[in-house]
């Protein structure tokens, strides 16, 4: 069978096309631009890659066609499908029918963390022998790559609650029908697709309803906008974090680098793990909850942690040149930017921290959270923020409000100048992005080498 998917350079989509391969299907696929790490990840598996939208990318004619989420009406290869009559579907209904519908899916929602999660939540039952699946929004650093069909029964999957498709706009989290089902917090975001937090509250409690009786709900405690969903109705049972009969931790180290395991007051174990931060703390909480539900006995998921290598893209340390460290993180929200400083200065102590934002995704720049930015960047010594063109809200006026210096640029060459230029020391540079932010952080590192700064 020959599946084609529009939009396979994505990291969801990409991870379908992984799959599909496999499971044996003759895979090819279309996108805007084809690029690496992904494109070379895909041509490995055998699948053949085409760069744009042209309806000559569906001939011959293929027996289906996944279309991501990023394609609309008006497109030529959309208008090609359903005028002709090409049988079509999205890229989770896919997901559903041709893997979930058979495994137990362990599914990761939540504003935050899904990626760190559902990677523990996997490397867990990969190294207790359980052969998982997985798709995940990133590439775990213990697989390797982003999805595998692994054994039968366990399917780790990143729950996400951003639309299906053109022609269905339910969250892509409500067609996977997760057995375990982890929720790590919930905020506001996507203002794109959702007018307000009431209505992703509602697509989330759409997926609470699809837990069984026989399954397991693990929601974060601390988050009142769950509860809210929780109060909605919940026909599962329910295991909390951050709550007294529920899944605790006590730091042994502050800054979340060693801490103690609680359930329902007994100690399940000790962690000591190459992350930091208290988010980290209760992503591995929620995991380890899960993987036990799935037979791993907590003592077993804890001592794995040891070995977990994190996501990329997440705190990631892309180099280290002369006393300067330079970071990689994917965090773009407000709370996502707090969590990921607070963190970082918990293990940095009181070393220099220059923080560099590029407000890249939907939400921020139509400046739905903008007035918790300055708040968001207060644990770094200094902020550098892009100033993307055509912005709808006066930036400048925002920032002013930072207890900190904050400088703003209009492109990255000043952006690196800027950091060259306030390096002091033994300094740690927190790059934060969504998108590749120009390949900022080899361009820095490139720099540093040069010697391009005055200690």
């Amino acid at each position: 069978m020959h599946i084609h998917i529009l939009g396979i350079c994505g990291t969801f989509m990409g991870g379908i096309a992984i799959l599909a391969r496999q499971l044996g299907y003759t895979v090819t696929g279309s996108d805007a631009n084809v690029y690496p790490p992904m494109s070379t990840q895909l041509e490995e598996q055998g699948i053949t890659l085409m760069e744009g939208y042209t309806p000559e990318h569906l001939e011959p004619r293929p027996d289906c066609v996944v279309i991501g989420n990023a394609l609309s009406r008006g497109n030529p290869a959309v208008e090609y499908i359903l005028d002709r009559d090409i049988p079509y579907t999205s890229g989770p209904q896919w997901l559903s029918q041709h893997v979930l519908s058979s495994r137990w899916v362990l599914g990761v929602a939540g504003t935050h963390g899904k990626s760190t999660t559902a990677s523990m939540l996997a490397w867990m039952l990969q190294a207790n022998n359980l052969e998982p699946g997985f798709l995940i929004g990133g590439v775990p650093a213990n697989f390797g790559v982003s999805s595998r069909i692994g054994q039968a029964p366990f399917f780790v999957v990143e729950a996400d609650e951003y639309d299906t498709a053109f022609f269905d706009k339910r969250s892509k989290f409500v067609h996977y029908r997760p057995r375990t089902l982890i929720m790590n917090n919930l905020e506001y975001d996507h203002a794109d697709i959702f007018p307000d937090l009431a209505a992703i509250q509602t697509q989330f409690h759409h997926l609470v309803r699809t837990v069984p009786g026989n399954g397991l709900i693990i929601a974060n405690h601390a988050s009142p906008a769950l509860q809210e969903v929780m109060a909605m109705g919940c026909w599962s049972p329910v295991e909390s974090i951050n709550h007294g009969d529920g899944w605790s931790a006590n730091l042994i180290h502050e800054d979340g680098s060693a801490f103690e395991v609680q359930f329902q007051d007994r100690v399940m174990g000790q962690v000591e793990w190459a992350l930091f931060g208290q988010h980290n703390v209760e992503n591995a909480l929620a995991a380890i909850a899960a993987a036990r539900h799935a037979g791993v006995p907590a003592g077993l998921a804890i001592e794995s942690l040891s070995d977990f290598r994190n996501i990329k893209r997440r705190m990631e340390i892309r180099g280290k040149v002369n006393g300067v460290t330079v970071y990689d993180d994917f965090a773009h929200h407000p709370t996502a930017i707090a969590t990921t400083l607070n963190g970082l200065r918990r293990h940095v102590g009181k070393a220099p921290i220059i923080a560099v934002l590029e407000p890249r995704s939907n939400t921020m720049r139509l400046g739905v959270q903008r007035e918790a930015l300055p708040a968001a960047l207060a644990q770094a010594d200094r902020a550098i923020v892009l100033r993307p063109a055509g912005l709808s809200w006066d930036m400048a006026a925002i920032l002013d409000q930072a207890t900190l210096p904050v400088s703003m640029a209009d492109s990255t060459e000043a952006i690196l100048e800027s950091i060259l230029e306030q390096i002091d020391g033994d300094t740690h540079v927190l790059i934060m992005s969504n998108g590749g932010f120009e390949n900022l952080h080899q361009r820095l590192l490139e720099r540093l080498q040069q010697g391009e700064y005055i200690q």
